[in-house]
């Protein structure tokens, strides 16, 4: 595989703007788009098309290491930490969950779980490292979404029976946009759904319960709804998204809340970016820095997304993550990127 690395040191300033991207540098790959990814210290691992994954070293090239997880040409769109090691799971069927050892990133794989059926489609993957308590959402099969829990950090895992979950709706699904449509935070499980209805489903005891919340972005259609999903804590969350068949649309594409997914209020209505794939607080902001990315660029907030700002201009990001509160590591089409930012 041919890998050409691209490094950038430069300041952009806008009269608007409090941050600013100080270095940058961008890693570009073959034939690969990517829509999962886990930050480390030195690099990223990935999960992509073609059914490609691994690590990206922005310290060594030496270090990064690719490989095919699978014969069978699929897309990996979530992952999360396994003890010494990532887990990778595919969309589509058969879904299929490796595990990738990262002892001196040596890349060996071992299948942990695998489902098969027509409609087994899963989107995104959250494990607690603290209590290995992990979660996996997917569309439905029946009238359900589909979801696995795992209490080993993702060594086994059980699916939950449709009875004991909410039923969806016609047309309400997931997308496997970033890997971001579940997260747990000190325990509790948020699950954001999307398409012909996208609304909050909450658990405080993993999995036996559940609260459904509706929210105001746009929805209705196959293609609407909430894409991303992020919560500071157990109070403050955003999501971002809108209509993906129209993508400079800014309307009814971002929401807030402060009480945990109860209620939500639309933020920035009919301004800054249109349909957004990623969104991610800022480590150490008390929940008021944001930052997004998506076919309008890539954005940020710092007053918890009333007002937004272009930092980058790139269109072919999908996914982001916050390695620190200075660090950002940015994947999409064909390259991963490294950023410093400060303000």
């Amino acid at each position: 595989m041919r890998i050409l690395v691209l490094l950038f040191s430069f300041v952009f300033i806008s009269c608007k703007s409090t941050f600013k991207v100080v270095e940058r540098k961008d890693i570009v790959l073959d034939s690969v788009s990517i829509r999962a990814i886990f930050p480390t210290i030195d690099g990223v691992w990935f999960g992509g098309t073609n059914s490609k994954a691994g690590f990206v070293s922005f310290q060594n090239d030496s270090d990064t290491k690719i490989v095919k997880l699978q014969k069978e040409i699929t897309d990996f769109r979530s992952m999360s930490n396994f003890s010494n090691g990532i887990l990778f799971l595919n969309a589509g069927t058969p879904a299929n969950i490796y595990a990738m050892s990262t002892f001196g990133y040596s890349c060996a794989s071992s299948l942990l779980y695998s489902e098969s059926g027509e409609k087994v489609f899963y989107d995104s993957m959250f494990i607690d490292a603290k209590t290995k308590f992990g979660v996996i959402i997917g569309d439905p099969t029946e009238d359900c979404l589909s979801i696995l829990l795992t209490e080993d950090s993702g060594k086994t895992w059980n699916k939950i029976p449709c009875a004991n979950l909410p039923k969806t709706v016609d047309g309400e699904a997931a997308f496997a946009a970033s890997d971001t449509n579940v997260k747990i935070v000190d325990g509790v499980i948020f699950i954001i759904s999307g398409g012909k209805k996208s609304r909050l489903f909450k658990s405080k005891d993993k999995g036996k319960t559940w609260e459904v919340f509706e929210t105001p972005i746009i929805q209705g259609e196959a293609m609407t709804g909430a894409f991303s999903m992020d919560f500071y804590n157990k109070r403050k969350g955003i999501i971002v998204g809108g209509n993906y068949e129209q993508q400079k649309d800014n309307s009814a594409n971002k929401a807030f809340t402060k009480n945990g997914g109860k209620t939500w209020k639309l933020i920035a209505e009919n301004e800054a970016f249109g349909y957004a794939s990623c969104v991610q607080f800022m480590p150490k902001s008390n929940g008021k820095v944001i930052f997004t990315c998506g076919t309008s660029g890539v954005y940020y907030s710092s007053n918890y997304g009333k007002t937004w700002h272009k930092i980058i201009d790139d269109t072919d990001f999908y996914t982001l993550r916050f390695s620190s509160e200075k660090f950002i590591y940015l994947a999409g089409r064909n390259k991963v990127t490294k950023i410093k930012i400060s303000h």
